[in-house]
């Protein structure tokens, strides 16, 4: 297992250290017509409210309806999301927020599904959904020549990118599972590893000159785990180490958080245009 571990990251990875192509290396600046969220902290903070929300809701829904029921229902909303995100000219922070949100969801319902629906081992799909995506980095590498998420402005690198975004959901709640549950770690002390397997990257960055590319995709599977196992911890009883408030009331809380985070983000970035268009020369 452990070889099959290391050849899968591998794989997994190694399009992230392939240098972009001539065409990519003037695209490290997040372009005006990039339909992703531009990073921030802000980014990163509503990154983590929603991979926890995500947690909460899709095991708040499975005990209400069921698990199948709830798959079919939140596979039914991030079809509709995903469509109105890519029929979308330009970034709306609602729309693609709300995107995020229900790949969050549903990708945790699916990937639940794998372990409790066909007994698979929390082990083996983490595996799985890291060999899946490498093959989707693999197969945006070879199309695009870069894995830039600053270069998203085609409905081609757009589809790649969520894609991607959906197999990291998949591959974090697996991990986070497979501490939590299979090693004994427990929600909290997962919550505090990958924390610290987060934060890598920004010190790899500082002395060793990191990818930047690695850097974000590294940083963008860790905060599933990250903020789920948070998360859950919140929401699950004290007799599993949690503080029991109940999936229910943490999904709300987070939820509002998020909404308050994504409305101050919409209205930052449209006071920027105003500003924008006030400065700019007139003929």
């Amino acid at each position: 297992m452990s070889f099959l571990a290391q050849l899968l990251l591998a794989f997994a990875l190694g399009p992230l250290l392939m240098p972009d192509s001539p065409a990519s290396s003037d695209e490290q600046a997040h372009s005006p017509l990039s339909k992703v969220a531009a990073i921030t902290i802000s980014f990163w903070i509503i990154k983590v409210l929603s991979t926890g929300m995500g947690e909460t809701a899709s095991d708040f829904l499975a005990h209400r309806l069921g698990p199948l029921p709830a798959v079919g229902l939140t596979g039914s909303v991030f079809v509709v999301a995903l469509a109105l995100q890519l029929r979308a000219k330009r970034y709306a922070a609602p729309l693609y927020w709300f995107a995020v949100i229900m790949v969050s969801v549903f990708g945790t319902l699916a990937a639940d599904a794998v372990h409790v629906g066909f007994g698979v081992p929390y082990w083996t799909s983490t595996l799985g959904f890291l060999l899946a995506l490498g093959v989707i980095f693999t197969l945006w590498q070879r199309s695009e020549g870069t894995l830039s998420i600053h270069s998203v402005t085609t409905r081609r690198r757009e589809v790649f990118y969520w894609a991607a975004v959906l197999a990291t959901f998949a591959l974090g709640t697996a991990a986070g599972d497979f501490t939590a549950r299979t090693l004994g770690l427990g929600w909290l002390a997962s919550g505090l590893v990958f924390a610290a397997l987060m934060a890598l990257p920004v010190l790899l960055r500082v002395r060793l000159k990191f990818s930047p590319v690695l850097a974000f995709w590294w940083a963008y599977v860790i905060t599933r785990p990250v903020g789920a196992s948070f998360a859950d911890w919140m929401a699950v009883p004290h007799s599993q180490g949690g503080l029991g408030w109940g999936t229910g009331i943490v999904t709300l809380g987070l939820s509002a958080l998020i909404l308050v985070f994504v409305l101050a983000s919409a209205i930052h970035k449209s006071r920027f245009a105003v500003q924008g268009e006030a400065l700019a020369p007139t003929e």
